[in-house]
């Protein structure tokens, strides 16, 4: 897969996070990399933001992160095979290529994570080990 095939998937990941994810604000906006913040503060961090989400091109793939997905495994429940088998880790997913569905599908997930980000949410304690 050549540089621009990869563009073209990192243009349209963009466009997705960006229509999608609601009152989040852009952080970082740079060549191969936009990063997304929550327009609350973290709740267990103080004076740092919530990180929403990020989309970034690497040499093998583009990746698209949705931090909602690891705070709310809600989001995971109606998830289809096939977006599953390009989630890589807790709450990123990896691409060479895009079809429709899959971008639907990444537009209504995006948009129901903002939703659950619009207003802040308290971040359970960890329990200690034993």
């Amino acid at each position: 897969m050549g540089k621009t095939d990869f563009e073209a998937v990192f243009a349209q990941l963009c466009l997705i996070m960006l229509k999608s994810a609601g009152e989040t604000y852009r952080a970082v906006d740079k060549p191969g990399s936009i990063e997304l913040f929550a327009p609350w503060a973290h709740p267990t961090k103080p004076g740092l933001q919530m990180w929403f989400g990020a989309v970034r091109s690497g040499k093998a793939y583009v990746s698209y992160h949705v931090m909602p997905v690891y705070s709310h495994p809600q989001l995971l429940k109606n998830m289809s095979a096939a977006l599953r088998k390009h989630m890589q880790g807790k709450s990123c997913f990896n691409f060479k290529s895009l079809n429709t569905d899959l971008t639907d599908e990444l537009k209504a997930l995006t948009m129901e994570a903002a939703r659950l980000y619009a207003k802040p949410f308290t971040i359970p304690p960890r329990k200690k080990p034993k």
